[in-house]
Order: structure tokens, then sequence, then C-alpha cells
């Protein structure tokens, strides 16, 4: 068999792997993954590639690496559910890195966190100065968790205690031209409002919008195949 037929073959069954394999082990973001989800998936990774052009590494043991590096943090994974102490021990625990406006030194040279990636992690949730913190965790996956003083949070209704109304999630009625009738339907609108809006909107008809979307006000908000942008004259 020529050799790029065998590395066809190859590859398809590593992707065929891969695919089953990142169903089975979650729907966590590449941001959400600890240190050890990490190097998991570099693992798997280079495992796949290795399969795929490696002639010496037979299909059947790559196989079987894949299967367990894919399925070991899977069991793992269970027992963290059911134990707090096992899940510390494979991801690690959150550590206090400024408490009351104070840099806590111990905890930055435990985690290896230099000053600059301190306040880079710091400007990243819009936060420059660090008697702002009333306290900063660092996560187990690197990420930063901030909770401001309370005189520098932003006023929100509930801090005034005043009552808002409520709004659902808004609601895409015309996707590429095309009326999606389960969602106007659900919302209890009919096809004759939808055109009387998109009318006062000015679209002829439904060809003409790219995408409508509806409130829980009953807003709608309607982007034309043809926006009419006002360009600025320089």
């Amino acid at each position: 068999m020529p050799d790029y037929s065998l590395i066809l073959i190859r590859s398809i069954i590593a992707f065929i792997l891969l695919l089953f394999l990142t169903r089975i082990m979650g729907k966590k973001q590449l941001s959400q993954l600890t240190f050890f989800d990490y190097v998991v998936g570099i693992t798997i990774g280079s495992i796949a590639a290795s399969m795929s052009v490696d002639k010496n590494i037979q299909i059947s043991n790559g196989v079987v690496s894949l299967a367990i590096w894919g399925i070991f943090p899977i069991i793992l994974g269970f027992f963290g559910m059911k134990s707090r102490k096992f899940l510390q021990i494979t991801d690690g625990r959150p550590s206090i890195v400024i408490k009351e406006g104070k840099v806590l030194e111990e905890s930055m040279r435990k985690n290896q966190l230099a000053i600059d990636e301190l306040m880079m992690l710091l400007r990243e949730k819009g936060v420059f100065k660090i008697e702002d913190v009333e306290m900063a965790i660092l996560e187990t996956n690197g990420e930063l968790s901030i909770m401001k003083r309370t005189d520098v949070e932003p006023i929100t209704p509930s801090f005034l205690g005043m009552k808002v109304k409520l709004e659902h999630a808004p609601t895409l009625l015309i996707v590429d031209g095309h009326i999606l009738s389960k969602n106007l339907s659900a919302l209890g609108y009919t096809e004759e409002w939808l055109q009387k809006k998109i009318k006062k909107q000015g679209a002829q008809s439904i060809d003409d919008i790219f995408i409508a979307q509806v409130d829980s006000n009953g807003s709608l908000y309607v982007d034309l195949y043809k926006d009419k942008i006002q360009k600025d004259e320089s």
C-alpha cells in the first residue's frame, strides 16, 4: 500500500478517535481548562499526530494509548466529583493573592506569579489600582477572580433598592431572509405583526432582512442586507 494511502487511513482513524474522545470528555472551554486538563489534551493530540504519520507505531497500539489517555481523565473526574480532596490533588486549589487591598507575597511565591503578571490579570478585569480590590483569587485554570471594594463598585438598581422589570433573552425571528416560525409562535406574534414591524424599519419584504430580533418589550431590531450607513465626510 502506498505511503500516502496508509497515512490517509491512519489519519482518518485518529480523527474519528479524537472526535469520540472530545465528545465524552466534556465541554470545557479552553479558558476553563486546568493545568492537568491542558497536559492531557496536549498528550492526546501528540499521540494522535504520531499515530497518523509514524509507520513504526502500530495502529492498535495508538488506539490503546488514546483510549487510556482519554478514559483515565474521565475516571479521575468521576472520583473528583465524589471527593473534594481527590479533586484538589488532580486540579489543585484556588489561592488568595490579594486580600483587603494587600498583596499576599507568600501566596504569590507559591504560585510563581510575578507582580507584572498579577497586574496584567488585574487589567484584564478592568482593575488598575490594587487598593480597589477587596479580594483576588487565582483559580486552578490560571484565571483571576476579583471582588472589588463596595465603594468602587458601579451603582446598580438593586444597590439603590429599586425594582426593575426583568427581561427575557432577545429572540431571533428572522435569519438570512427566513422567518423562524417556531420562535414567532412561541412568543405569541403573527407574521402579519412582523410584516408591519419590518416595513416601519424600511424593509419591503422578509427577503430584504438579514437578521431580525425582538426583545421582551416587543421592540424589534432589524438588520437589512443593504444597510444605509452614513459615511463621514473628511
